[in-house]
């Protein structure tokens, strides 16, 4: 019985960061959206993708995971450029892309 227990609890918290990864990666491609469009750039691939997760202390001293996701983009169809975002939770923490034009 006990053994069961601990699987469930394995199961939930690894579902629990499952879900918060996914919310996470939906958050980032809005914004890397959001931001090639005011910038009037092309996102590439529609899509970020997750390349670092660290644990940090945010503002109010909890710790909470740091994602950083990358994404490409391009100014004139023929070229592409490596853009950044930051996300601690659901907030944005550090941004390197497309500057507003």
């Amino acid at each position: 019985m006990p053994g069961l227990l601990i699987l469930m609890v394995v199961m939930t918290l690894g579902w629990a960061f499952w879900s918060s990864a996914r919310g996470a990666a939906e958050r980032a491609t809005e914004l890397g959206s959001r931001a090639c469009h005011a910038a009037g750039v092309q996102l590439l691939d529609q899509t970020v993708h997750a390349s670092g997760i660290r644990l940090r202390r945010g503002d109010d001293g909890r710790l909470g995971f740091e994602r950083t996701f990358r994404f490409e983009y391009s100014e004139a169809g023929d070229d592409r450029h490596v853009g950044k975002l930051v996300l601690r939770g659901d907030r944005l923490v550090g941004f390197v892309g497309p500057m507003l034009t």
